[in-house]
């Protein structure tokens, strides 16, 4: 019987719980301040708002699922304790205390991962696959966007008090949508320099930033264009990737990945998903469980562990400085 302790039950936490359910052999602990789940306690969830009671039940596995602000803290009482850790995206707002938590995690050998499931979403792995039999030649550039519409992510919710909204918290389009950060980044691996505009520009109610426009070049010499915003609808996300002897296009409206192929002059489909996916309800989330129960299990490397959490991290407080200063910042 594995024991995992999920920490927070706003949105991500509940789905997690709800994934976990799914699992067999898992006993499930949740620290949370709520105290209207009743539900949760008659299926044999244990409940409670002390850290403390929590951590004598002795969990196996911690789920960092709480406000980005208090991620890293949480964290390093875990990893003292010796718990392997599910780190929800983004890591943090800032770099404090990460080098401290990175020791812990080396000294006790935990395994850790990233919540970032669009690595585990069907079109994005096969992006990946495409650009490592390099399909499309060398890679010169990419377009990536992700448009959203904030008050649609938890219609039960005043999209005005979450997270995701409010700067002291840690949100902000920036870190809450570091999904796309975290996939260019698996794609073409360490940024050397950005440019950034970003700012808070529509009629949303939000302390943080809305709106994120920038350019991000790759240590291979890649440039990348990023594109974030929280105004849009419908939602949408899309990533165009070029090379000399093609390119490679997906959207999330058809979630289709197609290849332009130079020689015969025409686009070619390379896989299709089947249906349309507003990537909140696909089995990615449950993919990205999955591998890593397997990885602690195994006591092996996830594809996405702590290191890569704060390279991503790292990148997208770089585009919040260059943003700020209104120049070009090293990452």
């Amino acid at each position: 019987m594995t024991k995992i302790l999920v920490v927070g039950y706003g949105s991500i936490g509940r789905r997690h719980v709800d994934n976990f359910l799914e699992f067999k052999d898992i006993q499930l602990i949740v620290y949370t301040k709520r105290n209207d789940l009743q539900l949760l306690k008659k299926k044999g969830i244990k409940v409670s708002n002390s850290l403390t009671e929590c951590l004598k039940e002795n969990p196996d596995i911690g789920v960092i699922a709480n406000e980005t602000s208090l991620h890293t803290p949480i964290a390093i009482k875990l990893a003292k304790e010796g718990l392997d850790l599910f780190l929800e995206k983004p890591l943090s707002n800032s770099l404090k205390d990460i080098e401290k938590l990175r020791a812990i995690v080396k000294k006790n050998k935990l395994i850790t991962q990233m919540g970032c499931n669009l690595r585990f979403h069907p079109c994005i792995k096969k992006i990946k696959n495409l650009i490592e039999q390099q399909k499309i030649g060398k890679i010169i550039s990419a377009q990536v966007q992700c448009c959203s519409y904030l008050p649609d992510y938890h219609r039960w919710e005043d999209y005005r008090k979450s997270y995701a909204a409010r700067k002291d918290l840690g949100g902000g389009v920036i870190l809450t949508q570091i999904h796309e950060i975290d996939y260019m980044y698996w794609f073409f691996q360490e940024v050397e320099n950005v440019i950034s505009m970003s700012g808070k520009f529509s009629e949303l109610d939000v302390t943080a930033e809305d709106y994120v426009s920038s350019l991000l070049k790759f240590k291979n010499k890649i440039i990348g264009e990023l594109h974030m915003d929280y105004f849009q609808r419908p939602n949408f996300r899309s990533c165009k990737i070029r090379g000399t002897k093609g390119e490679i296009y997906w959207n999330s409206d058809n979630n289709c990945v197609n290849i332009f192929n130079m020689n015969k002059k025409r686009w070619e489909t390379k896989f299709d998903d089947g249906f349309s996916d507003n990537l909140d309800t696909y089995s990615s989330y449950i993919e990205e469980l999955k591998h890593f129960l397997k990885c602690v299990k195994r006591r092996k490397e996830t594809i996405n562990d702590l290191e890569q959490g704060v390279a991503t991290l790292k990148i997208a407080l770089a585009i919040k400085k260059a943003s700020k200063l209104m120049k070009s910042v090293n990452v």
